[in-house]
């Protein structure tokens, strides 16, 4: 944990340390506090003989036993002044450690972010959206927590119990001895409290992790709730879970009631027992008065600090699961998008040779022996039932996923070969279900080139006949869209996805059913204004409709993950498969 957190320290070890260090001022003062009161009550107000020559020393410094006795502001101003330098040693300390605090976290919320954009596109899809924001938010906090507070406290509380221990020695080692009696057993239960309430916080980060991505998901897909009358469901189902998080809670505040308990009494008793034996040992004149008020000071300086270990400890317990969970995200292999760091001039030939490819859960191929051709230029149009790879098919152009076995060849380029990095900056891909920012029309269409002139986006909204629909709106392409583009229709949300495509001007365009939320005619406006805007560049387009697909140079259908038919619109009507029962069908809708 620690030799994790400390690779976020570099250039500020030195300042952390100087905080840190204040607390030895600030403990010092804790511990001359009770000495100056001791010398007050035996060598001045009484005539006890100095048990030192440095507490004789301080006497004479101050004018004398004779000059104290008739000035004993001087006395009270020394405590005064012992109290104020622990003050500002407090005050450092507690500004040091926490600013230093703040800056290491920034570091390991900046490396997390970064991790996250650059995960596998299959780990990010099994992540869940819930779980992360836990891991960049609330475990993070709890780094920030053990710097600012927690290891600043082990190192006080460490510093405090040496000092205190050596001037009781010094002051009555018999009575010394009794002081620290108990003090190994309070810390043996804090030792055993520690490993057993370790166990519990990972299911208490479970639980929470649980939680927080149930109230995502409903906030996400608030509209589908209220449209299918789920909200009693939704409550239902957030209340057990609300429920089992309150037991695991209950459970960690039932184990922290019965340490505190045993820990206060313990304290107490420790206490209980010095005074009880400093006035035995005053009244036998084996210690002075004033040795007994400073004991008991010590007692409390002494006993507190290891109550409180069990409390530090449970929260660095805390803490190493909270940084175990960010270490599984920022040690996750990440994608190395220019691993080979060769440029390519990416035209738009693409060629399948006997592709074969499944997912790595060991699930049935999605799609086997595939090969076809598309030159550079032509519309290819992939068409047949759902599940039948057609969108992983694309995803691989993309190098979202790799092919198992087979090729894959652009402009006769091994795919593999080409870094994803530069494949990704040449396609351009349309999904289904675009998501939109919560930003301008604008900035959603500038999103991948946001110093393109306004010329580039109108005449990309126009091909996508998106810009009238934008010139209606109050604010035009200053308006906000909302989270996901919720105040937009699904067709003004496609069409704004595919303006933001054709603003690339990438050299492969994708359309992943990306038209299936506007009408047949807003359909054809789109497919011929993208044909003559960009003749050079090659486009794949995923559909279910005829329609959307009988003007295509190559048809693809697809059934159990093989292409069953090829040809052009024409050429497959005559075929009598499945593109022409698909092609009956929608014209019989159509007509009807």
């Amino acid at each position: 944990m620690i030799k994790t957190i400390n690779k976020y320290m570099k250039g500020l070890r030195a300042r952390y340390l100087l905080g840190m260090s204040t607390s030895i001022v600030s403990q010092a003062a804790v511990v001359l506090a009770p000495i100056i009161i001791k010398i007050t009550v035996d060598n001045i107000l009484s005539n006890q003989a100095y048990q030192n020559s440095y507490q004789e020393g301080f006497v004479n410094l101050l004018g004398g036993r004779e000059f104290l006795r008739g000035n004993l502001w001087l006395l009270g101003l020394a405590i005064f002044i012992v109290y104020l330098v622990r003050g500002l040693a407090t005050f450092l300390r507690m500004y040091i450690c926490p600013t230093t605090a703040e800056e290491v976290t920034k570091k390991i919320k900046d490396r997390m972010y970064d991790t996250i954009q650059r995960l596998p596109y299959a780990e990010q899809k099994r992540l869940e959206t819930g779980d992360l924001i836990q891991r960049c938010t609330s475990d993070i906090d709890t780094v920030r927590r053990l710097l600012a507070q927690q290891l600043p406290d082990v190192f006080t509380s460490g510093f405090l119990l040496i000092i205190s221990v050596a001037m009781m020695v010094s002051l009555n080692l018999k009575l010394a001895l009794l002081s620290i009696g108990i003090l190994p057993i309070s810390f043996v239960i804090a030792v055993i409290f520690f490993k057993r309430i370790k166990d519990k916080f990972d299911v208490y980060e479970e639980a929470e992790s649980k939680l927080t991505v149930n109230l995502q998901e409903t906030l996400s897909g608030v509209r589908i709730v209220k449209a299918f009358g789920m909200e009693s469901y939704e409550k239902e189902k957030f209340d057990e879970r609300n429920e089992g998080f309150r037991l695991i809670d209950f459970d960690l505040l039932m184990n922290f009631a019965n340490y505190w308990t045993i820990a206060d009494f313990l304290s107490y008793l420790q206490i209980a027992f010095v005074v009880i034996a400093g006035t035995v040992f005053a009244y036998r004149g084996d210690i002075t008065v004033g040795t007994m008020i400073a004991f008991i000071s010590y007692v409390n300086s002494l006993v507190w600090p290891v109550r409180n270990m069990g409390r530090i400890l449970t929260e660095m317990s805390k803490t190493s699961v909270s940084v175990g969970r960010i270490e599984e995200i920022i040690n996750s292999p990440i994608e190395n998008l220019y691993e080979n760091g060769k440029e390519y001039e990416i035209k738009g030939d693409i060629e399948f040779q006997n592709v074969d490819f499944k997912y790595d859960d060991g699930t049935d191929h999605v799609f086997k022996d595939v090969s076809f051709k598309v030159n550079k230029g032509q519309t290819l149009a992939l068409i047949g039932p759902t599940g039948s790879g057609k969108s992983s098919m694309v995803a691989l152009l993309a190098r979202l996923h790799e092919y198992n076995s087979g090729s894959i060849k652009i402009d006769g380029v091994e795919l593999k070969d080409i870094d994803k990095g530069l494949i990704r900056e040449n396609v351009g891909i349309v999904l289904q279900e675009p998501y939109l920012f919560n930003k301008t029309v604008g900035e959603n269409i500038k999103l991948a080139r946001p110093n393109v002139a306004d010329e580039k986006m109108y005449e990309a909204s126009k091909i996508s006949s998106i810009h009238r629909d934008i010139t209606g709106f109050d604010k035009q392409y200053d308006t906000v869209v909302g989270e996901k583009g919720i105040s937009l229709s699904g067709g003004q949300k496609q069409r704004i996805a595919i303006a933001r495509t054709i603003i690339r001007e990438t050299p492969i365009m994708i359309f992943d059913d990306s038209l299936s939320a506007v009408d047949t005619e807003t359909d054809i406006m789109i497919r011929e204004a993208l044909k003559s805007s960009n003749k050079e560049s090659t486009r794949i387009i995923i559909t279910h409709r005829i329609s959307t697909a009988m003007d295509a140079d190559i048809i693809l259908v697809l059934d159990g993950g093989r292409i069953i038919e090829r040809g052009t619109h024409s050429e497959l009507l005559k075929m009598g498969g499945m593109y022409k029962r698909i092609y009956d069908i929608q014209n019989m809708l159509e007509t009807a």
